[in-house]
């Protein structure tokens, strides 16, 4: 009770010392812990949420993971203490055999910040390893005549615990003939060897049982025993040597398996069977699972491939004995040398699958951490980009590197990268690898919609159906989705009064236009309008088209004759007066005075009889026949007497030459006439102004004067007295 209790004071001594080291080393942007050997899952660590000031929603929301450089996963982050844990029993014997500081390396990633933090673990080591021994029995065989105080090497104990727990002595028990001595190695280990203290007789004892206890510093202190059996043999007066104490060799590391590295040599200066010298490893460790030695020649083949990575420096201790049991030793050092067969490893950290395209330059978009398990030129990587990418690397600490843009995205332009990330090795060849990082842009609203034209223009013909199709504007927008969605409305304004969306309408979703009401040219000739396009971001963005709407017109209305005349002298003032002329157009006589009679009734002030307007209408229309018809009479009587003329002169005579035939009465003389009593009328349907105009020749009844001879004659009405 008293020792265990003592070990429980030990390890929290050791987690208060390492709960102060980590505080004071989280100030340098990097914790370190320490914490015991063989702790059962899940035992606490350290308090990262405290030493890096993390809040514990945060380390829910943002995704904090732990990530180990090998394959297995020892810490973990808890995610409601936001302690660092163990995520499996550690043994540290088995993680760092040949170090003395057994540190284990892992870093805090934090995704939504895009930021990670180095942690150092220094496994503590404790007493769980007992020395053993390789062999748990142990001959050797010795001459009767071997000299007192000769020395001949033991088999060593391993404890692969550290410190003050690792291998600190040996006793030796059972016989007065020996006794034990212990040498410092080159590296500073214990090698015991057995030296006889009295001579050996062998009809006195043919065989001696020693026991070799191996003890380490523990509390309490842990053994390991080896049974050692002398056998006593007839002389043997020569050893075996070694050509050389210490054999060195360097080899590549893929050196084929099956390769002679090495061979070694012992003579010996007896003859027969004590003459005959055989090798063996003195230590069968790891390194005899790697390298073959044959007992006869002494050649060292290699029985596995070889891996810089793994292991580097390989000692393996020899030994040659005879066959009278004395025997030499010697040291083989095998440097593996390292070459370029490991292409760079480049592990994705932390990544994002979409970016905002106007992420600011410089937005980190992905973490990754790159490492070549080579060394010297060898392992120095180097890491690229494409160039025709907006992105760029960014060199963090250690081995990190972080991918952030280079400048503004756009997304009408590239929708999608795939960022290709390159390490190539300084090794000759060099060695690359690749990832490839899926990135998708997404959509801002930062572009307005486009029609297609600059401006539109139709013709709709007048009297137009309510709800007719005038034309179709059609906008596009270089946006997508939402942003992308455009709709089309009437701009405000007003026509002849009215709102101009009492006119016209546009549909929203596909900018067709169409007309409200029935268009009449008479009142509207032409229609001017704008039609604005907005997508559907947030805030929305706008443009406008001019559209011009021009009314064709159609014979839809008939002439009319507004019946006022004015009469306006040059006085100063002027004078004026005016008259209405009504103007009747009738088939027959009988029509004519119907019509007159009505339009008389109409035109009758107010209390004035009808009958006495109608009487003097009549009369008028009654001279006015008379006229015309006395007119045609004459007219006839003048033909009569031109062709009466002509029978009464001879064929050639020239009495009449040079009169114009137009002087003469017939059928023009009748069209003339018909024509001064034509009249011109003229309309503007839009301004409302009339004009009357009776033919200049209307006052003339008698035929014009005669011309001189070189000057013909003009038809009758069509001369222009002023």
């Amino acid at each position: 009770m008293c020792a265990a209790g003592r070990r429980w004071g030990r390890r929290q001594r050791a987690l208060l010392w390492a709960v102060l080291l980590a505080a004071w080393e989280a100030a340098w942007g990097q914790l370190r812990y320490s914490v015991p050997e063989e702790m059962p899952k899940g035992s606490f660590v350290g308090d990262v949420a405290k030493d890096l000031g993390l809040h514990l929603p945060k380390i829910n929301d943002q995704g904090v993971r732990v990530v180990s450089e090998g394959k297995t996963q020892y810490f973990a982050v808890h995610g409601k203490t936001g302690h660092l844990v163990t995520a499996e029993r550690i043994d540290r014997e088995q993680l760092c055999e040949r170090v003395q500081q057994c540190v284990l390396r892992c870093e805090l990633i934090v995704e939504g910040e895009m930021k990670f933090y180095a942690i150092e673990v220094e496994m503590v080591d404790i007493n769980d390893n007992a020395p053993s021994f390789q062999e748990a029995e142990t001959e050797l065989r010795m001459s009767e005549t071997t000299a007192p105080g000769s020395r001949f090497p033991l088999p060593d104990a391993h404890d692969p615990d550290s410190g003050r727990n690792s291998l600190q002595s040996y006793e030796l028990s059972g016989d007065e003939h020996f006794s034990l001595a212990v040498q410092a190695g080159p590296g500073g280990d214990q090698r015991p060897e057995l030296v006889l203290a009295k001579a050996l007789d062998r009809e006195e004892a043919a065989f001696h049982e020693l026991v070799l206890r191996a003890s380490d510093g523990g509390d309490p202190a842990r053994t390991g025993t080896a049974r050692i059996r002398v056998t006593v043999l007839d002389a043997n007066d020569n050893a075996p040597v070694f050509s050389q104490a210490e054999y060195t060799v360097r080899v590549p590391e893929d050196v084929p398996v099956g390769s002679v590295l090495v061979t070694v040599t012992a003579t010996d200066g007896d003859e027969g069977l004590n003459g005959q010298v055989k090798y063996s490893f003195k230590k069968k460790k790891t390194s005899s699972q790697i390298f073959h030695l044959d007992s006869e020649t002494g050649a060292i083949t290699l029985g596995r491939s070889l891996d810089f990575e793994e292991g580097d420096v390989y000692e393996l201790d020899l030994q040659a004995y005879d066959g009278g049991a004395l025997y030499d030793t010697a040291k083989v050092v095998i440097t593996v040398t390292d070459i370029n067969d490991n292409p760079p490893e480049i592990s994705l950290r932390s990544a994002l699958s979409e970016i905002s395209e106007d992420a600011p330059s410089g937005t980190v978009v992905a973490l990754l951490y790159v490492q070549d398990r080579d060394s010297g030129a060898n392992g120095e990587v180097r890491c690229s980009l494409d160039k025709d990418v907006p992105f760029r690397l960014q060199s963090s600490q250690g081995n990190y590197y972080s991918v952030v843009t280079a400048r503004e995205l756009d997304r009408e332009q590239v929708s999608e990268y795939n960022v290709t990330v390159r390490a190539a090795d300084g090794g000759s060849p060099s060695l690359q690898s690749s990832a490839v990082l899926a990135l998708r842009v997404l959509d801002v609203n930062d572009n307005a919609p486009v029609f297609a034209e600059e401006r539109y223009s139709a013709r709709l013909v007048e009297n137009n159906a309510a709800g007719a199709l005038v034309l179709t504007v059609r906008a596009t927008d270089a946006d997508w989705g939402q942003n992308a969605r455009v709709r089309y409305r009437l701009a405000e304004g007003r026509v002849r009064g009215a709102p101009l969306s009492s006119y016209v309408s546009v549909q929203a979703e596909t900018g067709a236009l169409y007309a409200l009401r029935s268009l009449d040219y008479e009142q509207l000739r032409e229609l001017q309008l704008c039609v604005r396009a907005e997508d559907g971001g947030s805030p929305a963005l706008s443009s406008n088209v001019s559209v011009r709407l021009l009314i064709v017109d159609e014979n839809d209305n008939a002439p009319q004759v507004l019946l006022l005349v004015l009469v306006r002298d040059h006085g100063r003032p002027a004078l004026s007066a005016t008259a209405t002329l009504s103007v009747v157009l009738a088939e027959s006589v009988a029509e004519l005075l119907a019509e007159l009679g009505s339009a008389a009734a109409e035109a009758a002030a107010p209390g004035e009889p009808a009958a006495s307007l109608t009487r003097w209408l009549v009369l008028a229309v009654a001279a006015v026949s008379c006229l015309f018809v006395a007119f045609l009479l004459l007219l006839l009587a003048l033909r009569l007497r031109r062709c009466h003329r002509r029978q009464l002169l001879p064929p050639d005579s020239g009495a009449l030459r040079g009169v114009p035939v137009s002087h003469f009465v017939g059928i023009d003389g009748v069209r003339a006439f018909l024509q001064s009593y034509s009249h011109d009328v003229s309309l503007t349907a839009d301004s409302r102004k009339s004009q009357l105009r009776f033919s200049a020749a209307s006052c003339c009844d008698t035929l014009p004067a005669r011309p001189p001879p070189d000057e013909p004659a003009p038809l009758l009405g069509d001369e222009d007295p002023t």
